[in-house]
């Protein structure tokens, strides 16, 4: 009972607006981090699932690599072209209500994946994903940056980073080991299931935002354009689209690569590579030190150099080498990723749901680009090609971030 009382006097500091006092910073409470963990992890569960069983799907449906590729293709490219449409959305609906209505509706269509008969179905219902799935990335970056100022919302921004990475792990180990068993479908049906539990604990452990807000899609599209003149604004967005285009780019041919000799893997040993998730994981821990030590813009840096570092051993025809590797360049991945969502709540002082929104189109139009055009190059440079270009993405990157330098030295200032 104290333990009750003490944490609802500490939410009787929290306006009715859901944000912070500007005279008293808000607490974090803890089912407040567990809840922004399960955000991202259920987020990013059904995502990038398919891409342990890519060479079975392959197999199922007669397509080339590329071709299979699109059933990443398809969500990334709707996450991107839907994220305009999410701020404004989310901020007239309630940040929570429309979080938690997003996973309610991932759950069903995760089911439907189990039905579909041809690549095209798949597609079709990768592509619904995808459309659903903004609600949940910006409406967390909106909400964290909201409540929580400073170095608190860079903390809990690194918890939901890491809930996303926890989340990517188990939708490709759970859809890969469980495809080995009893088939493909069977995995996507086990992680509907995940989903809805997710959806029940984020409802019980959130705490509310304000009801009903008046964002509006045209006012959200006027944002985006004002936060396009923004130069911090504009560099982090186009990193988002080369970290994601090197993850998809990766990831989504690795398995390819894998269940070639000398490897020769099955759907259930590629899902097993992804057990450097917990580990890699880790990574946006760090972040808030990072940025006090470094700037944003060469903490980036240092991210970026991490994963060429974990793309050269990808290189090597031994599979501890590629194990290592897979973790190294997934480290610097969300390291890249937390240190991106934090600098976006913090430098947008107005209309977070719009800069949010904005991030999430680059980032996820990178993805869609790095599900596909690897593929192209499959037939004639194999795996290195694949490998060159992820390395040319990331330092385009590395080259962009380049031009946030000073103003990320002072946006990362504790407040």
């Amino acid at each position: 009972m104290d333990g009750h009382r003490t944490e609802t006097a500490r939410e009787g500091k929290e306006d009715r607006s859901g944000t912070a006092s500007s005279s008293s910073p808000l607490p974090i409470l803890p089912r407040e981090r567990a809840a922004i963990f399960l955000l991202g992890f259920a987020a990013f569960l059904p995502l990038y699932a398919p891409q342990s069983v890519l060479p079975q799907l392959a197999s199922s449906f007669q397509a080339s690599p590329a071709e299979t590729g699109a059933v990443i293709g398809a969500t990334t490219l709707a996450v991107a072209l839907s994220a305009p449409l999410a701020g404004p959305l989310t901020d007239r609906f309630g940040r929570k209500r429309s979080m938690l209505a997003a996973i309610a509706i991932l759950v069903p269509l995760t089911l439907l994946l189990t039905l579909c008969g041809s690549l095209g179905e798949l597609l079709a219902v990768r592509f619904s994903q995808g459309i659903v799935l903004p609600a949940l990335f910006t409406g967390a970056v909106a909400y964290i940056g909201t409540r929580w100022e400073g170095t608190r919302g860079a903390s809990v921004t690194g918890m939901f980073v890491t809930g996303s990475a926890i989340g990517g792990f188990a939708g490709r180990f759970v859809s890969g080991l469980v495809a080995d068993i009893a088939g493909w479908q069977s995995g996507f049906a086990a992680l509907a299931a995940v989903s809805a539990l997710c959806a029940v604990f984020v409802a019980l452990w959130l705490t509310p935002d304000r009801g009903r807000g008046t964002g509006s899609i045209l006012g959200n599209f006027r944002g985006m354009r004002e936060h396009l003149r923004d130069g911090r604004i504009r560099a982090v967005s186009l990193c988002g689209g080369t970290v994601l285009f090197s993850m998809t780019g990766c990831l989504s041919y690795l398995g390819f690569h894998l269940a070639e000799p000398p490897f020769e893997l099955t759907a259930a040993g590629i899902g097993l590579v992804f057990l450097v998730y917990p580990l890699s994981a880790t990574a946006p821990l760090v972040n808030s030190r990072l940025l006090r030590l470094l700037g944003t813009g060469n903490a980036y840096r240092v991210a970026f150099g991490v994963c060429a570092v974990g793309q050269l051993l990808l290189l090597l025809p031994d599979l501890t080498a590629v194990v290592a590797g897979t973790g190294i360049f997934l480290g610097g991945v969300f390291l890249c990723q937390s240190l991106a969502l934090g600098y976006v709540g913090r430098v947008a002082t107005t209309n977070k749901g719009a800069a949010a929104g904005l991030y999430v189109c680059c980032f996820y139009l990178g993805g869609s680009l790095g599900a596909i055009v690897p593929g192209l190059l499959w037939k004639t440079a194999g795996w290195p090609g694949c490998v060159a270009l992820v390395l040319a993405a990331l330092a385009t990157g590395a080259l962009i971030s380049l031009a946030m330098r000073e103003q990320s030295r002072r946006a990362a200032e504790p407040v």
